[in-house]
């Protein structure tokens, strides 16, 4: 990549600048000799050397961030300012005359100017100066509060190497220019050596015009109002940013689906996700920049402070849940015991059941044979008296007699008891 911004390799021949060279090197192949397209890098890499212990151990969420924000004069900003010190590049700004160097800036990793698939097969190059460009673009708007920019930051996954970083941040912003028709200025940055490790992103910056052959055109249709897009048969702003939010946690998930790593995003809120957590709070790079200058700030203190408080909520929280689970598991085994007892109980109530069943037939066995010779000493004893009587008076056993057999017709025979089971 030279001072000037542009890619050599678009102008003096295939692949000449280091990155694109290392990344011949990774045995991928260009489709387009003249455009480095993110469509030759469709080829699947493999991590290696150090990196690949971190790629495969990428089980964890990856971490998603996206935002976009116009570059506005009313907040005393230029195109030409905020390009130079994205891509760590020195550009002169034609209108002030005011030099804006940022070689000496440390973490960009890589920069370069894409532009649309129309502007390619039109052989449309001079927007790959980034200072001719970004210059155009600011003489190009005549309002005080214009809008000179449009810039779109991605958070890139930590899980990936140079390369690959390289290669998703490419194919978002081809994405992003052949949407909108526009010029995108991209750069990676590393993370600071102060703050967070996993701090991989990229600065996208677009223009708000389309790219013509002989400047810019018309604005691009995001920087439309909804009432100009409902014109052209375009939804809402709010809309459209929404659908370049999924299309970046698409384009992540794809990549890192490629490269066999677990990790994925998801560019839904905390609250869309069912996750009960608040949102990170962000000091800001103004207040970072002071306190790393050893500059006490009154935002960082409320922020910690703010910081410390979720943390404590949290710790309840999981204590609370913690004391849940515990009486969960306290009632799950009550629950065991009482429904032990209860088989216990009715396993009984069935033995006692047949206890009773069988006494009962046992019972009724026994009071048959008991009925039976009753009858038999009953009918003995009749025939021992009718005897005895005989022997006394004729009359009086006659008499006998007939009772007797009175009796029999009567039932009474079976010796006079009447029990039921």
């Amino acid at each position: 990549m030279s001072r000037s911004g542009h890619a050599k390799g678009a102008h003096t021949g295939r692949f000449a600048t280091p990155a694109l060279r290392a990344v011949c090197a990774r045995g991928l192949r260009p489709l387009d000799p003249e455009i480095s397209r993110p469509s030759f890098y469709r080829t699947k890499l493999r991590p290696h050397g150090r990196e690949r212990g971190v790629l495969q151990r990428g089980k964890e969420m990856a971490l998603y961030h996206l935002a976009t924000k116009p570059v506005s004069r009313s907040a005393g900003r230029s195109a030409p300012a905020s390009a130079a010190y994205r891509s760590g590049e020195r550009v002169q700004e034609y209108s002030t005359g005011e030099l804006w160097d940022y070689t000496r800036k440390r973490g960009v990793e890589y920069s370069e100017i894409v532009l649309p698939s129309e502007a390619t097969k039109r052989d449309i190059n001079w927007p790959r100066n980034r200072e001719q460009l970004w210059n155009v673009a600011e003489a190009a708007e005549q309002r005080k509060d214009a809008r000179v920019a449009r810039e779109w930051e991605v958070a890139l996954p930590h899980e990936l190497n140079k390369v690959q970083r390289i290669e998703l941040a490419k194919e978002f912003a081809y994405e992003i220019a052949d949407r909108y028709g526009c010029a995108v200025d991209i750069a990676l940055h590393r993370p600071h050596r102060l703050g967070d490790a996993r701090n991989f992103h990229a600065h996208l910056l677009a223009t708000t015009r389309t790219v013509e052959a002989n400047g810019l055109g018309r604005k691009t249709d995001i920087e439309l109002g909804d009432k100009d897009r409902a014109k052209k048969g375009l939804g809402r702003g709010a809309d459209e940013i929404s659908h370049m939010r999924e299309r970046w946690a698409t384009l992540t998930n794809e990549r890192l689906r490629e490269l066999e790593i677990s990790a994925r995003v998801d560019h839904r809120s905390l609250r869309e996700q069912g996750l009960e957590r608040e949102p990170t709070v962000h000091l800001g790079p103004a207040v970072v920049g002071m306190e790393r200058r050893g500059i006490h700030t009154e935002v960082g203190d409320r922020v910690r402070e703010e910081q410390r408080r979720e943390m404590q909520r949290r710790l309840e929280r999981a204590a609370e849940l913690g004391q849940i689970e515990r009486e969960k598991r306290e009632l799950e085994k009550s629950i065991l015991d009482v429904s032990c007892d209860l088989k216990a109980a009715v396993k009984e109530r069935e033995q006692r059941r047949e206890l009773e069943t069988e006494a009962r037939t046992e019972g009724k066995s026994a009071i048959a044979t008991w009925r039976q010779e009753l009858v038999k000493e009953r009918g003995i004893l009749r025939e021992m008296s009718l005897a005895r009587a005989k022997q006394l008076e004729p009359a009086k056993a006659l008499e006998l007699e007939q009772g007797s057999q009175h009796h029999r017709d009567q039932g009474l025979d079976r010796g006079g008891l009447e029990l039921e089971f």
